[in-house]
């Protein structure tokens, strides 16, 4: 009983500052002093209410430009927008305020949110991943700026986990060839892979199957192509087994050169006979 009558005191008190606040919202929208508009505008942006400050910073930034409060309001805006989690732009803003505002204190915090906030509108990895690199691109040169910057640290964190994600998703590209059984391009690919991504948890598995493919095209080749294509196989076992000497996929590649070997012995023999 005591618990209601608290909630119900509670609601009494807070409905009348809720409708006070949508008051002076509708009262600021209407109104032609900008600097009324801006102090409720800085106010609700202190309540949080980002979507309202903001219309409201949009009715008078262009009068304002040039003024004192012109800087932190164009700051303040960006975040509103980052806070809506209108990503693109808030990074769109950031950029602006960066760029326009270059010896501000706020502009090293602007360059970071608007790489930040490309990281945040990055896909999952199966997705298209331009805003990836772009985001990668974009805290580069924020690194390239400002390496002593307190957002370093993160800054080269989250680059590495992008550059992860790019190589999950060149990955699943490039498993795909091999899926579909298009053994030619899988070994492109996985090549590209390697050379793109050298230091890549995926290099293992993919340069087996790259072996696997290489093999599996040299058997279904015509006569003609096999004696190429299964000396072609030995050579990639041979790098293979160099580069991962424990692999766990050793004796299934001990299998395909051996196997190899032997069929280019059959080629030698149908040749001498």
């Amino acid at each position: 009983m005591h618990k209601n009558k608290v909630k119900l005191l509670l609601g009494l008190f807070i409905l009348p500052l809720i409708s006070s606040c949508a008051t002076e919202y509708r009262k600021a929208q209407k109104s032609t002093d900008n600097e009324y508009k801006y102090q409720v505008a800085m106010d609700l942006y202190q309540r949080e209410k980002w979507y309202k400050a903001n219309n409201l910073f949009e009715q008078i930034m262009p009068a304002m430009r040039g003024t004192e409060e012109a800087e932190d309001m164009q700051f303040k805006y960006a975040y509103g927008c980052y806070n809506q989690k209108q990503y693109t732009m808030s990074s769109h803003y950031f950029k602006t305020f960066y760029q326009t505002y270059s010896r501000s204190e706020k502009a090293e915090e602007a360059m970071y949110m608007s790489a930040y906030s490309l990281v945040k509108d990055s896909p999952r990895e199966e997705l298209d991943q331009s805003s990836t690199t772009e985001a990668i691109s974009a805290l580069q040169s924020f690194l390239n700026k400002y390496p002593n910057s307190e957002y370093a640290p993160e800054g080269n964190r989250i680059i590495g986990e992008l550059q992860e994600k790019l190589a999950t998703k060149a990955y699943l590209i490039a498993k795909q060839y091999y899926l579909l059984r298009k053994w030619k391009a899988a070994m492109v690919t996985f090549e590209n892979f390697r050379k793109d991504f050298p230091d890549s948890k995926y290099n293992e598995e993919l340069a087996f199957l790259r072996l696997e493919s290489s093999h599996t095209l040299a058997t279904q080749s015509t006569y003609q192509k096999k004696e190429d294509r299964f000396s072609e196989t030995i050579e990639i076992y041979q790098k293979f087994i160099e580069k991962y000497p424990e692999s766990t996929y050793l004796k299934s590649a001990e299998k395909l050169y051996g196997d190899s070997l032997n069929q280019l012995e059959k080629i030698a023999k149908n040749k001498n006979s």
